[in-house]
């Protein structure tokens, strides 16, 4: 098979490896001229993407931000060829299947949704593995969800990946649910590192501040594009969160101890009915 990867950072560097490692040859896109060398020099990447060897591309894949994912994609549509699977790896998915389900459409190739649920706090290409995705789940996005051959195509398509599930949904509906499983950790973890407190946390914190704390470190300017993307859904998870903090505030003010049992209570059984 051969694969076109747009994007060497953690995601397309780690499909690079994964590709690669699988005896795929690659093709990579990258505006830092470096670290394409560097993934060249690694093995990662067999040579530089161009329309030339697009055109022979059995799969693309989209590894950028999405509006630039989605502004690449309009570029190189026309060397794209009518027997090629592409599909983006972008944390949001409205925006950029709205403008690439046309444009696949128009230019007779198959494009399709998806997200790898894996990653690190740490990013960039020196961070990327060839096994990140093993086990992880992949989310889908079809353009049609009767479609049980595009389903099993895409499957076989990411294979080298390893993943252990996959799931299928609408655009909407996987930013929807995104923005509670992945947005809104990072802005909670980011939003509470800022207490002044932080500063004299050695000797006094354990797992439960790790493990609060670990995705405030960050690309700061990836997800600012992400949030904004997704903002109507990220709103309204802030906007229930803070609610939700406004109760326990108001209970440890009035001293109000029956009704903060009550809202830890509700808590630790919402978790358990979650987790099963």
């Amino acid at each position: 098979m051969r694969v076109g990867i747009l994007g060497l950072g953690l995601i397309g560097g780690s499909l690079a490896r994964a590709y690669a490692m699988a005896g795929h040859s690659v093709y990579a896109a990258e505006k830092d001229e470096s670290i394409l060398a560097f993934a060249q020099l690694a093995g990662a990447v067999d040579a530089p993407l161009t329309p030339e060897n697009l055109r022979e591309c059995d799969l693309v894949l989209l590894a950028i931000y999405p509006e630039g994912s989605a502004a690449w994609l309009e570029a190189h549509a026309k060397f794209i060829s009518k027997e090629a699977l592409v599909m983006d790896c972008c944390g949001v998915k409205q925006q950029i299947c709205e403008r690439c389900f046309p444009l696949a459409e128009a230019y007779g190739f198959t494009f399709m949704g998806g997200h790898p649920m894996a990653g690190t706090h740490f990013s960039g290409f020196k961070y990327s593995r060839a096994n990140l995705f093993r086990g992880a789940p992949m989310v889908l996005v079809p353009h049609r969800f009767d479609d049980m051959d595009l389903l099993e195509r895409a499957k076989d398509a990411l294979a080298p990946c390893g993943f252990g599930s996959f799931s299928v949904t609408t655009a909407r509906d996987h930013d929807r649910m995104i923005a509670f499983t992945s947005q809104m950790p990072h802005i909670l973890s980011n939003a509470f590192i800022k207490s002044p407190t932080a500063l004299e946390h050695k000797g006094f914190s354990a797992g439960s501040y790790r493990d609060l704390t670990r995705v405030a470190w960050l690309n700061p300017r990836m997800w600012a594009e992400l949030f904004l993307e997704n903002r109507e859904f990220v709103l309204n998870e802030l906007d229930t969160y803070i609610a939700a903090l406004e109760q326990y505030r108001d209970a440890i003010q009035n001293q109000d101890l029956s009704t903060l049992i009550t809202l830890l209570d509700e808590g630790r059984r919402r978790k358990e009915e979650v987790d099963g």
